[in-house]
């Protein structure tokens, strides 16, 4: 029988290797009950996916600009999810994290979680001396006219589900197959477009994880 998880325990588990989507969302499912159920401790996945377009809930068929037949040829996945929002895409070179958080925990508020999120993005860019902004309306964090951040989330029973995507150095002739998240009018950015010389995705990967603890810490 598994000791119930210590107070304020956040675990923080790195996929070394690209990760298929599904098998990452067998492994959120999986940890989820857990987290719910408190026999587990809140959770941060910090990973790569293999080339993906996700449909979430929210999604439009004209925001694919492929036959949906045709993604496969590109070397790309096309699924439909749980998660909240448009279309996306995920691939090497971008950092997702997928925090299992029981809000019960801090607050039991979609809104202020998100928002949570975007702070923390917001302070991952300024180790790089970027400034991050919100749009009014739309989830996600921009730099400039430019969005470099998705998120897409889904609770039950007030624990989360999916998380955030953060462009670092992906492939983005991937993204000319969406629109992503359904924005037409902003164009989508990396931080390898954005800088001279852009961090590794690990650098970036440790600065998520410093200030994703700093502003969960529930002390």
């Amino acid at each position: 029988m598994s000791s119930p998880p210590r107070e304020h325990e956040l675990e923080v588990i790195r996929e070394p290797v690209p990760v298929a989507y599904e098998a990452m969302w067998e492994r959120q499912l999986a940890r989820h009950q857990g987290v719910a159920e408190e026999r587990l401790p809140d959770t941060l996945y910090l990973l790569e996916h293999s080339a993906v377009v996700t449909m979430g809930k929210e999604s439009h068929d004209e925001n694919l600009l492929l036959p949906p037949s045709d993604f496969p040829a590109h070397g790309v996945e096309l699924l439909k999810t749980s998660r909240g929002g448009d279309v996306t895409y995920h691939g090497p070179g971008q950092l997702v994290a997928y925090p299992i958080l029981n809000l019960n925990h801090w607050k039991c508020s979609v809104g202020w979680y998100l928002r949570t999120l975007e702070s923390v993005l917001i302070d991952v860019l300024a180790d790089y001396g970027l400034t991050g902004s919100r749009v009014e309306g739309r989830t996600g964090v921009w730099v400039g006219d430019a969005k470099v951040a998705a998120i897409g989330i889904a609770l039950r029973k007030w624990t989360t589900l999916h998380g955030i995507a953060l462009n670092v150095c992906p492939d983005m002739t991937h993204f000319g197959y969406i629109i992503p998240c359904g924005i037409a009018d902003k164009p989508v950015t990396s931080l390898a477009q954005l800088l001279d010389s852009p961090p590794t995705l690990n650098a970036v990967a440790d600065s998520f994880e410093r200030h994703f603890r700093r502003h969960f810490d529930r002390d």
